[in-house]
């Protein structure tokens, strides 16, 4: 049975099926929801959105000069929490980091957002916050770390556009967040 298409091959149910089985054999089983119910099957349609985006980086042609560390690319929970759980499993794979590097390769902040996030922001990069950071000494941390939000984001369009045009989900494999589908329990 087929799960999903990603540029035309087959993702089997055979393959989610696995992905659950290793996720339920680690040390975190016990905190993950019951096979058959709504929560397990969210966590199946989760895994195929993993496992998909893994495709669809694979697809790429990676001739990244050099693939970045996820310490990099990913340095601290806030960046894993911007960037999206599918996106920050795919940067664990070497794959993924080597797309990252191609995809942003490029993409650079101007002066102008980083005066503005100075200003914004005067003892972001301080040693005691009590006190600003002259903007000689602050100008290239400031600029490390928009250009960092920068990259990710971009990434995370990327991955998103790339997905949607290389994926096909079968029904019962949508999108968790899928309002269509009927385990879906985002409500306003």
């Amino acid at each position: 049975m087929t799960a999903a298409l990603v540029g035309g091959q087959v993702v089997t149910v055979a393959e989610i099926d696995e992905r659950e089985r290793i996720l339920r054999s680690g040390n975190r089983a016990s905190a993950l929801p019951r096979p058959g119910t709504s929560e397990g099957r969210q966590l199946r349609r989760w895994l195929t959105q993993l496992v998909t985006a893994e495709r669809a980086v694979a697809l790429e042609t990676h001739d990244a000069e050099r693939i970045p560390g996820i310490d990099e690319v990913l340095p601290d929970m806030a960046a894993r929490l911007e960037i999206g759980s599918i996106a920050a499993a795919v940067l664990a794979t070497d794959a993924g980091r080597a797309a990252y590097a191609r995809v942003t390769a490029g993409i650079e902040v101007s002066d102008i957002e980083i005066v503005a996030y100075h200003r914004r922001n005067p003892t972001r990069f301080a040693a005691r916050r009590s006190e600003a950071l002259d903007f000689a000494r602050a100008r290239p941390l400031i600029a490390a770390h928009l250009t960092a939000a920068a990259r990710r984001r971009a990434f995370r369009c990327w991955l998103d556009a790339r997905c949607a045009e290389l994926v096909v989900l079968s029904p019962g494999y949508e999108h968790p967040g899928d309002p269509r589908q009927p385990d879906n329990t985002h409500r306003h």
